[in-house]
Parts: C-alpha cells; structure tokens; sequence
C-alpha cells in the first residue's frame, strides 16, 4: 500500500509504479468517489468515438451465385438439414 502526500496546492502525487501499472499517462483522469470509510479513486478511461460510416464495406461475403434466405443464417435450421441431408 502506497502513501500519498498531499500540497501546499492540494495536489497528491501517484507512485510511478502505480501509473505504469494502471496505463496512465500525462492527462489521465481520476474519479474521487466518497465512501463512509474515506475516498476511492477510480481511472475514468475514455472511449474514443467511431464513425459508423467508415466501417461499411468492411466484410464481404462471397455471393456463389445464389439468393440468401434469412433461414441460411438460422441455427437451428442448420441442425435439421445435417439431420435429414
């Protein structure tokens, strides 16, 4: 267990040790839950936005020719046709 010392400015310092190992850097930011028996820090991470958009295209079935029928996809129809085929 590490302690911390608090400034004159009311900053705390983590051990480095405990900043490598959490993967933070410059910037990094810490929640300060309260609890009944002192204070909880939490590492917020934030989750980088994705434009949908660009990820069309990505996968390409191969089509052999036929039409797809929503049962081609269906589990359990599967299992019927290795039964009965």
């Amino acid at each position: 267990m590490s302690t911390l010392h608090v400034s004159s400015k009311g900053q705390i310092v983590l051990p480095a040790v405990l900043r490598r190992k959490l993967g933070m850097g410059a910037g990094a930011k810490l929640e300060v839950l309260e609890e009944a028996d002192g204070l909880k820090l939490r590492v917020v991470r934030a989750v980088a936005a994705v434009d949908l958009s660009q990820l069309a295209g990505m996968v390409k079935a191969p089509t052999q020719g036929k039409p797809r029928r929503l049962q081609d996809f269906d589990p359990a129809s599967l299992l019927t046709r290795t039964k009965a085929g």
